[in-house]
């Protein structure tokens, strides 16, 4: 066997790592390497730059923990969390498209009735969002679980914060059998990503804004339906054009119309300003 060169390093490790079973870890292996050995020569990396890489790596595993997960932003803010969405969920053009996940869904939300306030005290405008889940054929999804998770007003998340007794701004929905849906929370507003980490520092030296559109998570996974991961965005908030993550998509943007009184979607009286938006789910039904 060949000892190393700068001619044929990159051949001699796709050949070793072909040897990894299964044959689609052989597949990605080869593919990474090829394409790391082609991003050094291309740029023609330097030994302090690919030591600064590996301690750039390094602090961002630190970090990490089970509430703050800086690798996963780190494949938001580089575009390839939205890339692989996109390759992975390749919906019809009437079924809601899927946008990412983010760092700071919790799983095991609480189930909830329809109307539910899920805000846990959270401070801001009342808000409701409704409507129904249905697929593509227009049929009613009844019993759809919409798993949902925002920030609060002041841009946080439950998972971003030390311990809370209670499930805050996060529940599961279920639709009713005509499919219509609602839920009570409070208006979003946009936020910047967490910025006190690798991720952050590495933001600062681009123009990059590090903000997010106001918007509400979902999650919905219905038997004989695709997997949907989305969110809805408030179509009056800025950074729509330029969130930081990709993850704005045409579809998803939602106008909330303030009230100043009124009755709410699940019937309730308010004779104080709330807000409402509403939004249909179209799943798209597996092959």
């Amino acid at each position: 066997m060949p000892y190393a060169t700068e001619e044929n390093i990159t051949e001699l490790a796709a050949e070793r790592w072909a040897t990894a079973e299964p044959p689609r870890l052989a597949e990605l292996m080869g593919a990474l390497v090829r394409h790391l050995h082609a991003f050094a020569r291309e740029v023609h990396l330097t030994e302090d730059e690919w030591a600064a890489a590996m301690h750039w790596l390094t602090r961002t595993g630190q970090i990490s923990d089970d509430k703050r997960e800086e690798f996963i932003l780190a494949s938001d803010v580089l575009g390839l969390s939205m890339l692989v969405v996109q390759m992975n969920n390749r919906f019809g053009p009437d079924a809601t498209p899927a946008t990412v996940l983010g760092p700071f869904y919790i799983d095991g939300s609480p189930t909830a009735p329809f109307g539910w306030d899920m805000s846990d005290g959270a401070e801001g405008v009342p808000l409701f969002v409704h409507g129904t889940v249905r697929d593509t054929g227009g049929a009613p999804v009844g019993g759809a679980v919409l798993d949902v998770w925002q920030a609060d007003s002041d841009g946080v998340y439950e998972a971003q914060l030390g311990e809370v007794d209670e499930a805050r701004l996060r529940a599961k929905y279920a639709s009713r059998p005509d499919g219509t849906y609602c839920l009570r929370s409070v208006v979003p507003k946009g936020y910047t990503i967490p910025m006190d980490g690798p991720v952050g520092e590495l933001i600062e030296h681009t123009r990059i804004s590090h903000f997010r559109p106001a918007h509400i998570h979902f999650l919905i996974d219905e038997p004989g339906y695709e997997k949907l991961v989305t969110h809805i965005f408030e179509a009056q908030t800025s950074y729509l054009d330029s969130d930081v993550v990709f993850g704005t998509k045409e579809e998803l943007i939602v106008p909330f119309h303030h009230h100043e009184s009124g009755a709410a979607p699940d019937g309730t009286r308010f004779d104080t300003p709330f807000a409402t938006a509403e939004f249909d789910f179209v799943l798209q039904p597996k092959e």
